[in-house]
């Protein structure tokens, strides 16, 4: 593995500012080629109480510092990690598999929700309420909740740790992250170059380890912690959740999703094919946001197919780091046995594959750009979260009956929509049961708006001022006088 800062390969926990080896090891592997990267320490639940613990010491020191003395330290880490960018996007790719581009951009994207929330912990504001009574001074004061801790994700195993630790950080909270065993060197480079920034010991801990569900107890379950903060399936939120009832600990969840995509027949179709795509193939499709159900208006169906399936046939499949590659491998052989399983159940009740449908000779986690029509609402195929470079289509001809196919879903993440009547797309855009809803754009996600969802696609919103809130709690002060 070549890097300029090899100070950014790191294959032990960080617990109260120290890096533990252990017994165990935890194998992680390139997903494109099978190759070994490393052998990481495998953590345990003791190893998490360790951490919990180093947490609750160093809180009351953390957040006593000024807002001004925490942003300078993350400032610094922001510095930091812009750069390694090359170094950190390099070990993305390798352990992940999305091309090195994506990689960066990842890069790029994680770091901006440090640099927000750098800022934004300087207007904690609280307010002085108008008295009901003479004798009385009413007001309120935003105070951090205390020890957050995080269980993060494989498909973006640098963003989603810094839209949570960030604003945690920066709130004045202490922090324990869990990351995804398949994805931990993202995790460990960042944590290092937190250390450096200046972070004190205690502050920010990351404990990696392949027994998740005794780690993940630790982490809800604790009394010790605040708040707990999840990216990843409803199912496993669901648990994770019930196990931090018997505390009452905060939450923020951010679980799946099955967004539609609604082509009108007012819509660009150019630009249509190039949200989609967006949406759709970033990542190989391994993102909550990325689009589930393709619904396209009877009058331009055909012409926008055509486009899309043109389109897909241009991608290139191959690993992250060879150039020219603009699709990856998913990240293990059972995302791709899924997939394929999935294909072959919808075509076997009536739906027409156009494109793809197999597995790729470059290795055994790769699956071809794959293109359906004539799905129906009922399969499978389009009840279900895909996560892979799976385009499904389907058309419609009422706008009404497109919301209501659009809403009739137990998830509630984000959904698109392309149409270039103001009117439509405003009164669409406000009819969809969703946390975001992107307008003639495939790409919307930023540090300075709030990320999340509605109904079984969680609760709580990470970015934006609303983010930031997360991570406080409101007193109320009444003095009497």
């Amino acid at each position: 593995m070549e890097l300029n800062n090899t100070g950014l390969l790191k294959t032990e926990n960080f617990i109260d500012g120290q890096w533990r080896d252990a017994a165990s090891k935890l194998a992680v592997t390139d997903p494109a080629s099978g190759v070994l990267l490393a052998e990481i320490a495998d953590g345990t639940a003791e190893d998490a109480e360790q951490a919990v613990e180093a947490a609750h010491r160093a809180f009351p020191a953390w957040s006593s510092k000024t807002a001004s003395a925490r942003a300078a330290v993350l400032k610094r880490w922001y510095q930091l990690i812009v750069d390694n960018r090359e170094d950190l996007a390099h070990l993305l790719t390798l352990e992940q598999g999305k091309p090195l581009a994506e990689a960066l951009g990842e890069i790029d994207y994680g770091a901006s929700y440090i640099e927000w929330f750098a800022e934004e912990c300087r207007r904690a504001y609280g307010q002085t309420i108008p008295t009901h009574n003479p004798a009385m001074r009413l007001s309120t004061i935003r105070q951090p909740v205390g020890v957050v801790t995080c269980i993060t994700p494989w498909n973006f195993p640098n963003a989603m740790i810094t839209r949570k630790a960030a604003p945690a950080l920066a709130a004045g909270c202490t922090v324990v992250i869990k990351p995804a065993a398949e994805t931990p060197l993202s995790a460990l480079a960042l944590c290092a170059l937190a250390e450096q920034a200046g972070l004190p010991a205690g502050t920010i801990n990351v404990v990696v380890g392949a027994d998740s569900p005794a780690i993940g107890q630790v982490l809800t379950q604790d009394p010790r912690v605040a708040k707990f903060t999840f990216t990843g399936s409803t199912p496993v939120g669901k648990l994770l959740m019930a196990q931090c009832a018997s505390t009452v600990k905060k939450m923020s969840m951010e679980l799946g999703g099955n967004a539609p995509f609604i082509v009108f027949d007012d819509a660009d179709i150019e630009l249509a094919v190039n949200a989609c795509m967006a949406t759709k193939m970033r990542n190989a499709g391994q993102t909550c946001v990325s689009t589930n159900r393709i619904y396209v208006h009877e009058a331009v169906h055909d012409t926008f197919v055509a486009k899309l399936q043109s389109a897909m046939e241009k991608l290139q499949s191959g690993h992250g780091l060879e150039e020219g590659t603009t699709l990856g491998p998913l990240i293990f052989r059972r995302a791709v046995d899924r997939v394929h399983g999935l294909v072959e159940e919808a075509v076997a009740n009536g739906a027409s594959l156009l494109l793809g449908g197999d597995f790729l000779p470059q290795g055994e986690n790769f699956y071809a750009p794959t293109l359906l029509v004539n799905v129906h609402d009922e399969m499978r195929i389009a009840r279900e979260e895909i996560f892979g470079p799976l385009a499904v289509v389907q058309s419609f001809r009422d706008e009404n009956d497109v919301i209501a196919r659009a809403n009739n879903t137990p998830f509630g993440l984000a959904a698109y929509v392309m149409s270039e009547n103001i009117h439509r797309a405003n009164r669409v855009v406000e009819a969809l049961e969703y946390g975001m809803v992107a307008c003639n754009t495939g790409v919307f996600s930023t540090a300075v708006a709030p990320f999340g969802g509605i109904k079984e696609s969680g609760i709580g919103r990470e970015g934006g001022v609303e983010g930031m809130a997360e991570f406080y709690e409101t007193k109320y002060c009444c003095h009497g006088v």
